[in-house]
């Protein structure tokens, strides 16, 4: 059992492992949902996010415990019926662009820090991505929690630089109090794009015991889900009309700040999400096969120990799905994310957000637990 402290944090330091999914790379998301409104209209609309996915991960989290559903298939047909399976096409969908667009970026990455070859943050990548997942469900919980110690750490660095060299450029930013229209619905907005990561981290919330720890992780999951964003965005305020023009808003930081060591450092925390989104994104399918395929495991968490998963399932499904990725990887992405990826989280909301908020909420006033 886990002590009270680690049962707390461990659910929201996982997702925010797997939200971050390297999107935070170039800071272009961070720019588009929230620093386009203006500095400290940017800071309400992360805010809103936060609470969004506070709110969600609070009455799904409870959900969870309550009906011991610890994989997103169980809860699906718990909240869904036979409808559930709808929502594992979307899951599906999502899986195959994470997987080849994490991959790409991963290609990317190594290849402009090193000059190696694409194959070679591939290779890194598909590598540490079957270490975590074919290590077991507790070795993943551990190396996400820890690494997102390592991200906090390394973004307060990156924020303590700017404001050592910045510093008055970001608080004239946030004082001329600039808050244009629309920030609530953006940050909803970011907040909606990201719902199936809720449903991948259920396999963190076998430890819970009751209805106050339930909602206490589901509020501190979405608070640390944001917190990332948080000095990015402040970061920008150094000059943002000029960090909001470019295309790689972080890069347009790092040219002012002249410091590549930092620079250097703060992609290889990066290239770590990427390994972690993909395991989480593995992970939280195998623990949906493991019910499909050996329906005996009853109420055991999937992939923990006493689980009924052949010795060689997980191995098997790890290499086939990471290959598929990296197959994926190498069509062009851009349309199909620009189109594919807001309908995929449409379905998101549809099929998850919208029924566990409604239906989910009365089911457990039923339960009364």
């Amino acid at each position: 059992m886990k002590r009270r402290w680690t049962r707390y944090l461990t659910p929201g330091l996982v997702f925010q492992s797997v939200l971050i999914g390297g999107g935070y790379g170039t800071g272009a998301e961070i720019a588009r949902y929230f620093g386009r409104y203006g500095l400290l209209g940017g800071l309400l609309a992360l805010a809103a996010a936060a609470a969004g996915w506070s709110l969600l991960c609070a009455v799904t989290f409870e959900f969870v415990r309550v009906f011991r559903t610890y994989d997103y298939g169980s809860m699906m047909r718990r909240l869904l019926g036979r409808a559930g399976f709808l929502y594992d096409l979307c899951f599906y969908a999502m899986l195959l662009l994470v997987l080849g667009v994490v991959n790409a970026t991963a290609a990317a990455m190594v290849r402009a820090l090193t000059g190696l070859p694409s194959w070679v943050g591939v290779a890194l990548l598909s590598s540490g991505v079957m270490f975590l997942v074919l290590r077991g469900t507790e070795a993943i919980e551990k190396a996400l929690s820890l690494w997102a110690y390592v991200l906090y750490a390394v973004y307060l660095l990156f924020l303590a630089a700017v404001f050592l060299h910045f510093g008055d450029a970001v608080i004239s930013e946030l004082q001329k109090g600039e808050a244009a229209p629309g920030w609530l619905f953006g940050g909803l907005r970011y907040a909606s794009y990201n719902l199936i990561c809720v449903s991948m981290i259920l396999y963190t919330l076998r430890d819970l015991r009751s209805r106050r720890e339930a909602v206490t992780c589901g509020v501190l999951a979405g608070i640390l889900g944001a917190a990332p964003a948080l000095p990015l965005l402040l970061a920008m305020g150094c000059d943002l009309p000029a960090v909001l023009a470019s295309e790689t808003p972080v890069m347009a930081i790092f040219g002012r700040l002249h410091m590549p060591w930092l620079y250097v450092l703060f992609e290889i925390v990066l290239f770590g999400t990427l390994v972690e989104t993909a395991a989480g994104f593995i992970k939280a399918l195998e623990d949906r096969m493991e019910r499909v395929l050996c329906p005996r495991a009853g109420l055991t968490p999937a992939g923990s120990a006493g689980s009924s998963w052949p010795w060689l399932g997980r191995p098997l499904m790890t290499g086939a799905v990471t290959s598929l990725g990296i197959c994926v990887s190498t069509f062009g992405l851009t349309e199909l994310i620009d189109k594919g990826y807001g309908a995929i989280c449409y379905g998101a909301l549809v099929l998850f957000a919208l029924p566990m908020l409604t239906a989910g909420v009365r089911m457990l006033r039923r339960a009364g637990t």
